[in-house]
């Protein structure tokens, strides 16, 4: 079965957002490997609204409201994301995320922030917080270390991290192993 195919049959043949039944097509939901459960259904509107986020209507994204509630967490995510640049801080707070969702979610919304006006590239935690050369990090999610024949455990805490070139990722020590690590999937101690 098609990605397409899986989505109409998840959704229902309706746009997955604010529930139109014309112009759907399959959205991506950065940052995405392009699987049926990191893309959405949805509609041309949303779609233009999402792409050009200077657009946003706040009328046309009441149906967050519902679909905030979706048990999927692609549409989570975007449902995070777009309450998060309309400002409704109220229904932010009502919805709850699995760590690894809110990371998704934020990892996503700091994408276009990676560097500052002169070059420089900025590190953010799973909270949009800057993280600097030699902070202390706690990890927000259990992660298998490949390689290495462990699991670093969510709350663990990594010592003295170091900067990559890539605003994605950190390097720092746990169990004496040093390893690269995704930034969103940590939190500034």
């Amino acid at each position: 079965m098609s990605i397409e195919q899986t989505l109409i049959e998840r959704s229902g043949g309706v746009c997955e957002l604010c529930g139109a039944t014309e112009g759907l097509g399959v959205y991506d939901v950065a940052p995405s490997d392009g699987s049926a459960d990191q893309t959405i259904y949805i509609c041309q509107t949303c779609r233009d609204q999402i792409d050009n986020p200077e657009n946003l209507d706040s009328g046309h994204w009441r149906c967050l409201g519902d679909s905030m509630w979706s048990q999927v967490p692609a549409v989570q995510v975007m449902a995070y994301r777009l309450l998060s640049a309309l400002g409704e801080q109220d229904q932010l707070e009502m919805l709850y995320l699995e760590e690894d969702v809110k990371a998704w979610a934020e990892a996503g919304m700091l994408k276009a922030s990676a560097a500052d006006e002169d070059g420089t590239i900025i590190h953010r935690d799973s909270n949009g917080t800057v993280l600097s050369e030699g902070d202390t990090v706690t990890l927000i999610k259990d992660l298998d270390v490949k390689g290495a024949g462990f699991t670093a455990k969510r709350g663990t805490i990594v010592k003295n991290i170091r900067l990559t070139d890539d605003p994605k990722f950190i390097e720092g020590k746990i169990n004496g192993t040093t390893i690269v690590l995704v930034a969103a999937y940590m939190k500034k101690a």
